[in-house]
């Protein structure tokens, strides 16, 4: 290895490794700041108690059975904004008002704790005593400082904490991502190279041969880019799934299956299959067209094509050099499309209830999941950061011109 490539290498280490630190803090912090207001940090059953006592119960939550029930028994019942607002004047009256509320726990305690217990002096000790239990699990007794650093052990473990949600709890987070991981890869990873396969095909095609090719198949491949994620999806799912009924509308297989090594279960999977699959694939192929055909009418408008073929060079060995140069920007595309695959398959995978990384995601931010958020974000981040220095490493190799330009 040259003394110029062993530089290039220690600077690009050099900032993968700030970068990712950066990524780190920044996936720490930013799922945190969802953590709203209203509420004391810790929700003190006595002022619960205090604010039904004045008001009545909240209507958040109940029935409407579960209201003519309660209001039949003696019970007031009043709405929400009512409620919080009285809650948060007894906070305040007492001193022990704090804007900053951390909803994951309050839902953890009402597991736990219920309504009806937390109305005792023995249900509410044992609601202060279930907080300061959990609050000390999940880090959160020593401030944002101790929470970062119980972070930071549990990226180190590889458990990336546990998650709080209250139909995961006390799962790691790394089981979550463990089961919804495969499912992503298997159908991102695929989808993402077919698409990227078929798209430079078709835009080296349309630059080269022109005619038809360019008149009539980079328009439809512009009109499918344009699509949005999630306007593909629908429109597969609405055409060949309600309409046609040719292939499931949602789940990655049939329900009651057992998932097992066998060509029933995997081909009922292909079959579930089909409609995520195409609708990532469809919008890969125009993005990539278009910008193929682009890179190449440049390429073979550059000075060297005209004075290779000015030498006579048979024009089949041009096109091979014309090809390999417009690559280069589509190979970018290819690194970073599957570097971000976990992060694209959220519309995919929500929209056809497919289980696996955007499908936790969501689910995670819907129950304000905070731990398992930073994990699949961490995961995410860390997937594009090493696509991106196996890019520069690639680059170096394909095309030296751009390893030499970092020393000019």
């Amino acid at each position: 290895m040259s003394k110029g490539t062993k530089k290039y290498l220690k600077k690009k280490l050099i900032w993968f490794i700030i970068t990712l630190i950066a990524a780190v803090i920044l996936n720490f912090i930013l799922p945190r700041l969802m953590r709203g207001g209203g509420k004391p940090m810790r929700y003190d059953p006595e002022i619960r108690n205090a604010t039904i006592a004045q008001v009545g119960y909240s209507k958040e939550g109940q029935t409407d059975e579960i209201i003519a029930r309660g209001e039949a028994e003696g019970k007031k019942y009043v709405d929400k904004e009512v409620w919080d607002a009285e809650y948060d004047r007894i906070a305040k009256e007492k001193g022990v008002y704090n804007p900053r509320s951390d909803v994951s726990i309050h839902a953890l305690l009402a597991k736990k704790v219920t309504g009806d217990l937390s109305l005792t002096d023995e249900g509410r000790q044992l609601w202060c005593d279930t907080y300061d239990a959990i609050e000390k699990e999940l880090g959160r007794d020593g401030g944002l400082l101790g929470e970062f650093w119980h972070f930071i052990e549990h990226i180190f473990d590889g458990t990336f904490g546990k998650s709080t949600s209250t139909t995961r709890y006390p799962n790691t987070v790394s089981s979550i991502i463990s089961e919804g991981i495969v499912w992503t890869i298997c159908l991102q990873i695929p989808a993402i190279l077919l698409g990227w396969i078929l798209g430079n095909l078709l835009g080296a095609i349309a630059a080269y041969k022109r005619k038809f090719w360019d008149k009539a198949v980079m328009p439809a491949s512009l009109f499918v880019s344009a699509i949005p994620a999630f306007g593909s999806a629908v429109i597969l799912l609405v055409v060949f799934g309600v309409n046609l009924k040719w292939f499931p509308v949602n789940r990655a297989y049939d329900t009651g299956m057992i998932p097992a090594f066998n060509w029933n279960f995997i081909s009922n999977v292909l079959y579930h299959y089909q409609l995520p699959f195409w609708s990532i694939v469809l919008i890969s192929i125009g993005g990539q067209a278009v910008g193929m055909r682009s890179m190449s009418i440049y390429e073979l408008n550059a000075d060297y094509v005209k004075y290779s073929r000015f030498l006579g060079i048979k024009d089949k060995r041009i096109v091979r050099y014309v090809f390999r140069n417009a690559m280069l920007p589509q190979v970018t595309g290819l690194a970073m499309s599957i570097g971000t695959s976990i992060g694209g398959a959220l519309v995919a995978e929500t929209i056809f209830s497919y289980p696996g990384l955007g499908m936790k995601m969501y689910a995670a931010i819907s129950e304000n999941d905070y731990n398992t958020v930073s994990g699949i974000a961490l995961i995410i981040t860390i997937m594009v950061l090493i696509a991106a220095f196996l890019l520069d490493l690639i680059y170096a190799v394909i095309d030296p011109r751009v390893k030499a330009a970092q020393f000019d």
